[in-house]
């Protein structure tokens, strides 16, 4: 019996640790690519440091400003969708967020990002939910209660 023991506890013991929920990672402004111009880098820089001491209406205005230096680079979006939903502006976020993925569409830390998950998927449909085309009431047979 003490055989099965073992290999039982090494088994559960497995499963609690993956089961158990990971940490999950801070939220933080990315570097711009190589190709976006030094104005762009450096407002990023200043945008970042901002961000990290928590002065994120000061970081929103560096974001924004390499965001008009950099329009087609995906981390500037990110990291200004990351100060618009520090600041609570979550529609404005939510739309650079879309527009960071749409404008990287291999990078994972912004794909993968759980600032995007409380947005869902792109494509979902938006508004309530569509009517059951029959009705959700349950069939009454035989006309009814008697």
């Amino acid at each position: 019996m003490k055989w099965i023991m073992v290999p039982l506890s090494i088994f559960v013991l497995v499963a609690a640790v993956s089961c158990a929920k990971s940490k999950p990672k801070p939220l933080v402004p990315l570097k711009l690519g190589t190709g976006a111009t030094s104005d762009a880098q450096s407002l990023t820089q200043r945008g970042t440091e901002a961000y990290q001491a928590r002065q994120f209406t000061e970081a929103k205005s560096y974001f924004d400003q390499a965001v008009k230096a950099a329009p087609d680079s995906g981390p500037a979006h990110y990291n200004l969708a990351l100060a618009l939903n520090a600041v609570g502006e979550t529609e404005q976020a939510h739309q650079q967020f879309i527009e960071a993925a749409n404008l990287a569409p291999g990078d994972k830390v912004i794909w993968d990002s759980p600032a995007l998950r409380p947005f869902g998927s792109p494509a979902a449909p938006k508004g309530p939910p569509k009517e059951h085309p029959y009705g959700t009431q349950r069939p009454v047979f035989g006309g009814g209660p008697r």
